[in-house]
């Protein structure tokens, strides 16, 4: 199975996040960054590693964060079904 629908499956949404901040050689101009991953509502566990890294190891402090988060299937919505279509 792929590895986006298996996070599906396990609960895992689509989560966007758009990241403002300082440009290293010119701490008053802000710039956009957007990420995007699967990752686990209410903790976000992924995007808080990345913004952990982003302060540990990459320049140009973090300004503010931005975010959404959308569940693209649930459970209920997967089912298994008996069946094929052969095209030609």
């Amino acid at each position: 199975m792929h590895k986006d629908m298996e996070k599906q499956l396990k609960g895992y949404g689509l989560t966007t996040a758009q990241i403002l901040y300082h440009l290293p050689d010119h701490p008053a101009i802000l710039q956009t960054y957007v990420w995007q991953d699967y990752d686990l509502a209410p903790d976000f566990p992924e995007m808080r590693g990345f913004l952990k890294f982003w302060e540990e190891k990459l320049d140009g402090p973090l300004h503010s964060v931005r975010y959404v988060h959308r569940k693209l299937i649930s459970p209920t919505e997967w089912r298994a079904l008996k069946g094929e279509f052969i095209l030609h």
